[in-house]
């Protein structure tokens, strides 16, 4: 076994930071502790904590970008901080040993308040995953890109997978996965989750496996390639997920943080447009203007029900859009909760009847909470998900 390793972490980025050190860190041999605002001059500063307890607070770090539960937080962060510079602006970096950083990754992803098996389950897959972007990143994979216009319909079709960061490894929002620092790590059964499953991954023929999860599955997973390259990974499978159909608030809580329960009725739901309005909608966030929209055709689906590529047919032209969450883009100010709709034309619009939240490849974190509030071990939550992987000790 090899020994644990540290990674960066890009948080916040800004034109100024403000930062309280709560007790001293070295910068050049010098000691700094309370509040400071640091600018581009800044750049290269390393901060190293001189207590194993130390930490600092950064403050107006934006989570959820993008999505329609974006918001500013103050956090709290323990090791050390870099600050770095990128598209002209200021980027704090943590740089953490990597178990430091899941107590952090499974208290942002859901609460910490979790039942001890989902806590482990996810503490596996969030090691596996960072693990294997510090190993294998992704180069170059956001976005791809692919328009076709030989056909009748101009085909449009991109996905959106984690790429290289310059600088760090991984960001701290669901671009990559929540991390949040020590702020919401109030329970000591993170602690105890990590410890029972230190230095675990899952590993298919050799490498670390390409651990994906998303909220809620919708009643069936869907397989890699539906939602990004065409890349068939055995382990990532479609299956009746008969465990994430719960409206137990207990349950719901506990994989849930705070603002994510915000958000409901998202195993089925519906969203309604007038015409215009998805006309208008449609040509603000794709950039194209298609006129009146006249109709949504399905034109290839997963085995969940997801949508691979819509036609979306207008008065001035006819697209062919995918993957699944750039369709997701196309149809709402932030998403779609998924892809997985039917559409229902009215006589003034349109009515998408949709089931699940997110893209439904690997473990549905609803699912697997219900899962572990039965008592189900954490490896068996692991292979339900992850068919033909194997947990192997790194260090």
């Amino acid at each position: 076994m090899g020994q644990e390793r540290a990674v960066k972490v890009g948080i916040v980025k800004a034109k100024e930071l403000s930062v309280v050190f709560h007790s001293a860190y070295l910068l050049n041999g010098k000691s700094v502790v309370g509040a400071h605002v640091f600018t581009l001059a800044d750049v290269g500063c390393h901060f190293v904590p001189q207590a194993s307890d130390a930490s600092f607070t950064l403050k107006d770090v934006v989570i959820g970008i993008g999505f329609h539960w974006e918001r500013k937080e103050e956090q709290t962060f323990c090791g050390e901080l870099v600050l770095m510079e990128e598209d002209g602006m200021l980027r704090a970096v943590n740089v953490v040993p990597v178990e430091t950083y899941l107590t952090s990754v499974i208290s942002s992803e859901m609460s910490a308040n979790a039942s001890l098996e989902l806590l482990k389950a996810h503490a596996v897959i969030s090691r596996s995953w960072v693990m294997r972007m510090m190993e294998s990143p992704r180069a170059g994979r956001l976005p791809s890109l692919d328009t076709d216009t030989s056909q009748l319909s101009t085909i449009h079709i991109r996905w959106y997978d984690t790429q290289n960061h310059t600088g760090f490894d991984v960001c701290a929002d669901d671009h990559c996965q929540r991390y949040q620092g020590i702020t919401r790590q109030s329970n000591p059964q993170v602690v105890k989750a990590i410890e029972a499953t230190r230095g675990q991954v899952l590993t298919y023929e050799g490498e670390i496996c390409d651990t994906r999860f998303s909220k809620c599955c919708g009643g069936m997973t869907e397989v890699f390639e539906s939602c990004w390259e065409n890349v068939h990974h055995p382990y990532l499978v479609a299956k009746p997920d008969p465990y994430c159909n719960t409206h137990d608030q207990r349950i719901l809580s506990q994989v849930l943080n705070n603002y994510d329960q915000e958000t409901h009725d998202f195993y089925r739901w519906t969203v309604s447009y007038t015409t215009a309005e998805l006309s208008a909608l449609i040509q603000k966030k794709s950039g194209i203007d298609f006129g009146q929209i006249l109709d949504l055709v399905p034109m290839e689906r997963g085995a969940s029900g997801r949508i691979i590529t819509l036609k979306v047919v207008g008065e001035k032209q006819t697209i062919i859009v995918g993957k699944e969450l750039e369709i997701r883009k196309w149809l709402s100010e932030s998403h779609l909760y998924s892809s997985a709709f039917e559409v229902e034309k009215t006589t003034d619009g349109f009515i998408l009847h949709g089931k699940g939240w997110g893209h439904g490849v690997g473990l549905c974190q609803i699912g697997a909470s219900v899962m572990g509030d039965q008592g189900i071990p954490y490896t068996e939550i692991l292979s339900f998900y992850y068919p033909h992987a194997e947990l192997t000790n790194l260090w």
